[in-house]
């Protein structure tokens, strides 16, 4: 089997290749499984049932028994279909991208594969009984098919197991390998070759570190006290109910690029 891929599979969304697919142990044994469902249950439904005149009605030749023609016929039917189905996932098995997907359909293969090689069993041995128990049909009317179909319910028995058992394989395979995990939900530092997330980059440090901010707290209320003086001495001038002037005031341009207050005189109010 292939190991690019979870559960022995190729990756998703690789191309196609019509020989290696007819070439695979489970392919060649769904093929078989397929082969053997149409002789038995084409025998049985073709030769499986003669019609008695002194019943008058139609019996199974497995000793007029009908529930054993009709058993036969029903698990071959069923594995029919089921051996078609298979194929088609088999085909699309390299094209399922979820691991999950892969690990349902592989369950089901194994479960119904070693289910249906049990009913197979029973059939072989349900079939073996009633037709060691029948008379032999006039004519030998039958014989052949009948003979068939217990001879291929018995080789169905070993081709339903064998797809079994490489599900069962592929199953483990795709436990074990740690490669199939989902990268959400790998652990970095627990990987080989790998460590824990990186930190995001740390900015070099320029010259002595950060920079102080533009204003102190004292010049911020030097400030703040300069600009409140000018506003009220303002408004006064206005209402014509005093005038004022600035005494004399220093400004000198700091090495931030900022204006600071060095001192600050009172308005003088002159009433008239």
């Amino acid at each position: 089997m292939d190991g690019g891929g979870a559960y022995g599979a190729g990756k998703a969304g690789a191309p196609f290749d019509p020989i290696q697919f007819v070439q695979r142990p489970q392919v060649i044994l769904r093929a078989a499984c397929l082969l053997f469902a149409i002789i038995v249950f084409g025998c049985i439904s073709s030769q499986g049932y003669r019609y008695d005149h002194k019943d008058e009605k139609e019996v199974c030749l497995y000793n007029k028994d009908n529930n054993a023609c009709n058993y036969g016929v029903g698990i071959g039917v069923i594995a029919f279909l089921a051996s078609v189905g298979f194929l088609v996932g088999e085909y699309m098995f390299e094209q399922m991208s979820s691991v999950k997907t892969r690990k349902h359909y592989v369950l089901g293969d194994l479960g119904f594969s070693g289910f249906w090689a049990f009913m197979y069993f029973v059939g072989f041995c349900y079939l073996t009984n009633q037709w060691s128990m029948s008379e032999t049909p006039e004519g030998g009317f039958g014989v052949n098919n009948l003979q068939a179909a217990i001879a291929f319910s018995f080789f169905s028995v070993f081709t339903w197991a064998g797809c079994a058992w490489f599900a069962f394989k592929r199953f483990m395979q795709g436990k074990d390998d740690a490669a199939f995990a989902p990268s959400y939900e790998a652990d970095p530092g627990s990987m080989p070759g790998g460590g824990p997330y990186a930190s995001y980059p740390v900015a070099q440090e320029g010259d002595g570190g950060y920079q102080e901010p533009p204003f102190s707290g004292s010049q911020t209320r030097e400030f703040a006290q300069y600009s409140l003086l000018l506003t009220i001495c303002h408004v006064e001038m206005k209402e014509g109910q005093a005038a004022w002037s600035v005494g004399r005031t220093r400004c000198v341009l700091s090495t931030r690029s900022v204006f600071i207050v060095k001192r600050v005189s009172l308005c003088q109010a002159r009433h008239t």
